[in-house]
């Protein structure tokens, strides 16, 4: 298959809907009836909060089907309490779905975590990325001995997803959960650009914990 930067930008929204048809037709001749299934309801196993960057499809690069995972995805998949687009979709996934694994999945390369790194901007993007300056401030004194900016970086990209599952096991959602006895399990992952693996940062969450100043990796 040819890449879409290799072909006529004109014509690359007719290339999605070709894909398209190809991709259909080779899933109905593997599972004939996985969409006969999928029409009917929906089960998936996973909520998925990660980065909106186009490198990062959840789906491929978990090697799972259409239906298993319930997505949401921001610019470094950030976990702010006032987004009712992401407390909306938390709250559908768990209380209606009844979804037992939640997943922040960042990844190293980050561009939102990277723009905390420098100096103020403006626009939109200015706010939401000062959800991850706080992340920075708050573990200062840890990345300003990393030398290595590249390592800073990386650390950075770490301390983002794990003070993002954090935060999601501090929403009314998650604790009401646990309280009802549900085995909810908040896990906290990095992706790697460069070779497609997943790493855990073993930060995983199954019950409220009340904590100062965020999380601590060391």
């Amino acid at each position: 298959m040819k890449h879409l930067r290799d072909m006529n930008h004109t014509d690359l929204h007719h290339t999605l809907l070709a894909n398209n048809a190809e991709w259909s037709a080779r899933m109905r001749k593997e599972n004939p009836e996985l969409f006969t299934e999928l029409a009917k309801h929906q089960n998936p196993f996973f909520l998925w909060i990660g980065c909106s960057d186009s490198r990062v499809p959840p789906n491929q690069i978990t090697g799972t089907m259409p239906g298993d995972m319930f997505i949401h995805r921001n610019i470094a998949n950030v976990v702010v309490h006032t987004d009712m687009n992401l407390m909306s979709v938390l709250d559908y996934g768990v209380n209606v779905l009844r979804i037992d694994h939640v997943i922040v999945c960042g990844h190293y390369g980050c561009g939102g975590v990277k723009a905390a790194m420098g100096p103020e901007f403006g626009g939109p993007a200015s706010s939401w990325v000062s959800h991850i300056r706080d992340v920075k401030r708050i573990h200062d004194t840890e990345l300003a001995v990393i030398t290595d900016e590249e390592k800073r970086f990386d650390r950075l990209v770490e301390l983002n997803v794990a003070e993002q599952v954090y935060a999601l096991s501090r929403t009314a959602v998650i604790r009401e959960a646990w309280e009802q006895g549900r085995k909810i399990h908040v896990h906290g992952w990095v992706y790697g650009l460069s070779d497609g693996l997943i790493k855990d940062l073993k930060v995983t969450r199954t019950r409220y914990e009340l904590e100062i100043g965020g999380v601590d990796l060391r």
